[in-house]
């Protein structure tokens, strides 16, 4: 089941997108169980803009919930500009693992960014630890990104194919876990 909606790619969107369309995030069949019949079961708060215009931020931003009634169990659909269980954006994130697969040190891409030091470690971490599992669900979907061998080589040919949002997407879509 896809917990991530990938056309969703700005916060401005997904506010809109609840309000006139919020049944665009109701999940077909429930995650646990595999019935259909899901309700809506309100929402929970996120804060997830990090980059507010003149001081003006969107938080907290509602997370729409579903109840299946059927196993009783609750899940939940984010926009794909929300990286579930992170603070920053995706964009954020693919923007500093660029700059670690181009050759920056950690303390140098941690003064260019705003994510500290350990922050950006634990994601080239996340990346590195990952990345036989990630690669191979995304090279069966891109071919092309199977010319690559090394880690850096496949990665920096992967965000010049599409964004780390989209990549995620992907991988959510095929059921791999994005923690």
């Amino acid at each position: 089941m896809c917990h991530i909606l990938p056309a969703i790619g700005s916060l401005n969107q997904h506010l809109y997108h609840l309000k006139h369309h919020p049944e665009a995030y109701r999940p077909q069949q429930c995650p646990h169980c595999g019935r259909g019949g899901v309700w809506r079961h309100g929402h929970y708060p996120r804060k997830a803009d990090r980059e507010g215009k003149d001081g003006a931020y969107l938080d907290p931003v509602p997370i729409p919930r579903f109840y299946c009634r059927h196993c009783q169990a609750t899940c939940s659909r984010l926009p794909g500009c929300i990286a579930p269980r992170r603070w920053y954006s995706w964009s954020v994130q693919q923007a500093v693992l660029a700059m670690l697969l181009s050759g920056l040190s950690l303390r140098k891409a941690a003064r260019m960014s705003q994510p500290g030091r350990h922050t950006i470690g634990r994601w080239q971490r996340w990346l590195e630890d990952r990345f036989s599992r990630y690669s191979f669900h995304l090279r069966s979907h891109f071919p092309e990104l199977g010319r690559h061998g090394s880690q850096t080589s496949f990665w920096l040919a992967c965000f010049h194919r599409m964004s780390l949002a989209a990549a995620m997407a992907v991988l959510d879509r095929d059921g791999v876990a994005i923690p």
